[in-house]
């Protein structure tokens, strides 16, 4: 059975027993969690969600992603350079259960 939910402004395709990393959840490692914006479940779409349909998970960690590195440059002017970077925080979260 596959759904596609919706979590931190993305949307993700799962199935039971995948793992997904979406943005970071409120919750610890262990946790139960539930989504319940489910945009499609199999063959049936929301509009513009499935009624009763939703999505259990577990979560397994937080963590950050990979340094980004954003570089800002400007030539011929004042010589602007700029060098930011953050990493993002995320959740890993196993999908249990669709219903």
């Amino acid at each position: 059975m596959k759904a596609v939910i919706k979590t931190g402004g993305k949307q993700y395709c799962v199935e039971e027993g995948s793992v997904i990393y979406v943005e970071k959840l409120d919750g610890k490692a262990g946790d139960k969690v539930t989504f319940d914006e489910v945009l499609m479940l199999d063959k049936t779409v929301g509009n513009p969600n499935v009624k009763g349909a939703r999505v259990l998970g577990e979560i397994i960690k937080h963590g950050k992603g990979s340094k980004i590195k954003i570089f800002k440059y400007k030539p011929n002017t004042t010589s602007t350079r700029k060098k930011q970077g953050h990493r993002q925080p995320y959740t890993k979260v196993e999908i249990k259960k669709i219903g």
